[in-house]
Parts: structure tokens; C-alpha cells; sequence
């Protein structure tokens, strides 16, 4: 039985009895009898095996519930440093679970988010409705963004403060495509002030915009903080405009009533976490 043989049995309960100092079968009756040690000993091992299988169960349990994959559709401007950074984090605290990250364009964010093909999605001016639920994330100062040698960071930098919202008027300006909020966003803060801009190319994410900026075919207005690297370059120059609240939201977006397994609930605490400042 369970490829024992008789006397090795026989060699294990004789070492047992020797360890623990009594008898636990009483070998003077035939058949053997068990002693009132041995019973208690039995009922040891029993609760024993009871509490590994119940400690097996709940670690498979645990493993299944900390391992999975969490799916994330975000727009290309969140930034490719911030999401491995947080990857990073996520590694280190549930090191079995798996992050899935697209990028797209913000409308199929949304579709992805929609048809379930993403657990959380990024996106810039998120709008709730019947089927999305937003989660407000930061708030993102937008600036002019410029080379630089540009005539207004020279300006900016001899009078050390903002520029007036009218120094934009008829300059080569590099926009995002005009299906994009954050373009129509910009648009309405220029149409406001009265303000005209030569719009000379405009592309559907900020860098492509960044590097046209930076190759001085134009000034663009970007978010402040996702320049940074970019000005620790000397590629480009950020400057504050005058009287101006201009801000991109984020924003964390789901399907309403989703009910999140453990893994991406983890990711989610840790977006929460991770907001920025309000201003850049």
C-alpha cells in the first residue's frame, strides 16, 4: 500500500515510537492494536493532511485570482516612459499578472472600452454616457511649444514671464487633426481670443507634432509636461500664455457595471495613485 513495503512500515513506526517515547501500537495482541498514543497521533496526521489540502486550495485560489492579464487601451500621448514606469510597479507587486497595453487613437479607446476588448482605457477629454464610466484622473497645463532659438522664447526668457495670447497671431502653428478634442480644444482657446494661426501640418499625435516643432517648421501648443524630456534637450522651449486656463484632462474610462477581477482592480489602485499635479 501506497508502495510501502511491510517493513518499512514496520522501521518508520518503530523510529516514530522512538522519537516521541511511547508505544503506538501494542504489539503483545494479535491482530495489533492501536494504543491510545497512537490514536491520538492518527488524529494528528489527519488534521495534518486535512489543512494541507485546505492550504493547497486556497493558494491555487490565490494564484489564479493574482494572475491573469489586464487589458488597457490608451491614446499615445499618456507617454511611453510613464507606462513603463508603471508597468514596472505593477510587476513588483503582482509579479504573475500580466499587463496588455494598446495605443490608439482616442475614438477606438473608446471601442475597445465598448466592445470589451479592454479592461481600462486612457483618454484625453473623456465623456461619460449611457455605457462609460469616467474616473477623473490630472489635469495637464497646455503651453506653446516652440524651438528654442524661436523669436517668443527668446522673449519669453528676456522678460521672464508669459507671453500675451495675441504674439500667436498669423504664426506657422502645427496642430493635431481636426477630428481630435484636444484640436477643437485649442481651436475654441485661439477662436476666443481672436487669435489666427497658419495651420501648416497637422498630425494625429504629439510626437510627430513635437519632432515638426523642433525641426522649426512651427509653433504648437502642448501639454507642459509631456515636453519635458524634450526641453532637457534643448529641443524644444515651453512657454506660459498670458491669462490663459488651458488645460487637457485625463481620464480613466470603463464600462459601466464592469466588475473587475482582482488583477485589474490592482491596476486601477495604481493609476489612482500615480496622479499627477494639476499644473506642469
Amino acid at each position: 500500500m501506497n508502495e510501502v513495503s511491510q517493513s518499512a512500515a514496520s522501521q518508520q513506526v518503530q523510529e516514530l515510537e522512538r522519537e516521541m517515547g511511547v508505544d503506538l501500537l501494542d504489539r503483545s495482541k494479535r491482530p495489533l492494536v492501536v494504543t491510545q498514543a497512537g490514536h491520538l497521533f492518527a488524529d494528528y496526521c489527519r488534521d495534518i493532511l486535512r489543512r494541507k489540502e485546505e492550504f493547497d486550495g486556497a493558494l491555487a485560489g490565490l494564484k489564479q485570482a493574482l494572475e491573469g492579464t489586464v487589458r488597457v487601451a490608451s491614446i499615445y500621448s499618456i507617454g511611453l516612459s510613464e507606462m513603463v514606469q508603471l508597468e514596472q510597479e505593477y510587476s513588483r507587486r503582482l509579479p504573475l499578472a500580466k499587463l496588455d497595453i494598446q495605443y490608439l487613437r482616442p475614438e477606438k479607446v473608446v471601442s475597445a472600452v465598448l466592445e470589451d476588448q479592454a479592461d481600462l482605457g486612457l483618454i484625453s477629454y473623456p465623456e461619460s454616457s449611457r455605457d462609460i464610466q469616467v474616473i477623473p484622473w490630472r489635469r495637464e497645463e497646455m503651453v506653446l511649444a516652440t524651438a528654442p532659438d524661436h523669436p517668443l522664447a527668446r522673449k519669453a526668457a528676456e522678460i521672464q514671464g508669459a507671453i500675451a495670447p495675441g504674439e500667436l497671431e498669423g504664426l506657422d502653428f502645427i496642430s493635431f487633426d481636426e477630428d481630435l478634442p484636444i484640436r477643437r480644444e485649442i481651436d475654441r482657446f485661439l477662436r476666443d481670443r481672436g487669435v489666427t494661426v497658419n495651420i501648416l501640418k497637422h498630425f494625429d499625435n504629439l510626437r510627430m507634432i513635437m519632432e515638426a516643432v523642433a525641426q522649426r517648421m512651427g509653433v504648437s501648443i502642448l501639454p507642459a509636461r509631456l515636453m519635458r524630456e524634450e526641453i532637457r534637450q534643448r529641443r524644444l522651449a515651453s512657454i506660459r500664455i498670458a491669462g490663459a486656463e488651458l488645460y487637457r484632462p485625463l481620464g480613466i474610462i470603463h464600462r459601466k457595471r464592469k466588475r473587475f477581477h482582482q488583477v485589474a482592480q490592482a491596476f486601477l489602485d495604481l493609476l489612482r495613485e500615480k496622479r499627477a499635479p494639476e499644473a506642469a
